[in-house]
């Protein structure tokens, strides 16, 4: 299966040093990522704690190119506006973290920002089909959220085929997240996907040299 959508990297700061957030984004745009991924957990919907719309907002000015925020929090509601006003480009929410999917998506975009919706591994592809057409990204999770440094979960690739088959002709990216590496990647782009999130498999290493040559070896894997 093949797409004519341009594969975009977005490296997940949580395996960024967060001392030098400023500069560790620096660094990754300027080794060619095409997205910064902003991980948000609230240590309840997801057993984990790391940023909130301040640091966000803090960061923004150090993103050029398109700042992905994933928010692992519930409920999300009350902080759509705030990470809006941080300045984010695409929200995220997810699908089992408030009763009101719809409204939730629709919130997102009238305050300006792209709508995105994820699902855990154990949520099925049809729990987002009534609100499909409310969605700009779709993000498969590939771990089970929380933490960074995960393995892949296989069993989601039949998931990511079945959203590419839903998601048809509309203009919706397909975004995956967790486990990412040289060699689970090109099994993404194969089901479906068009955009890679990767955390620790962009950040090892600690140079812009290394970031560098990580991000062009999952681009060269998935060609």
């Amino acid at each position: 299966m093949t797409f004519s959508r341009d594969l975009k990297i977005a490296p997940s700061i949580l395996s960024a040093d967060f001392a030098r957030l400023g500069e560790e984004i620096h660094d990754i745009e300027d080794q060619g990522c095409d997205w910064v991924h902003v991980d948000v957990m609230d240590g309840h919907f997801v057993p984990n704690l790391t940023i909130g719309p301040n640091v966000v907002a803090a960061i923004r000015s150090h993103v050029k190119t398109v700042m992905d925020v994933h928010l692992m929090i519930e409920p999300a509601d009350p902080y759509l506006e705030a990470f809006a006003k941080a300045g984010s480009d695409i929200i995220t929410i997810h699908a089992e973290a408030g009763p009101h999917l719809d409204r939730s998506l629709s919130s997102i975009r009238d305050l300006g920002c792209k709508a995105g919706v994820s699902l855990t591994p154990s949520t099925p592809p049809e729990a987002i089909e009534y609100v499909i057409d409310r969605c700009d990204l779709i993000l498969v999770m590939t771990v089970n959220p929380g933490f960074g440094g995960q393995s892949f979960l296989h069993s989601q690739l039949p998931k990511i085929r079945k959203l590419r088959e839903m998601i048809g002709d509309r203009d919706i990216w397909l975004e995956i997240d967790g486990g990412v590496t040289p060699q689970t990647a090109p099994l993404c782009i194969e089901a479906g996907a068009d955009a890679l999130v990767a955390g620790s498999a962009v950040f090892k290493g600690g140079t812009p040299a290394d970031y560098g040559k990580n991000m062009k070896a999952i681009r060269e894997a998935c060609r």
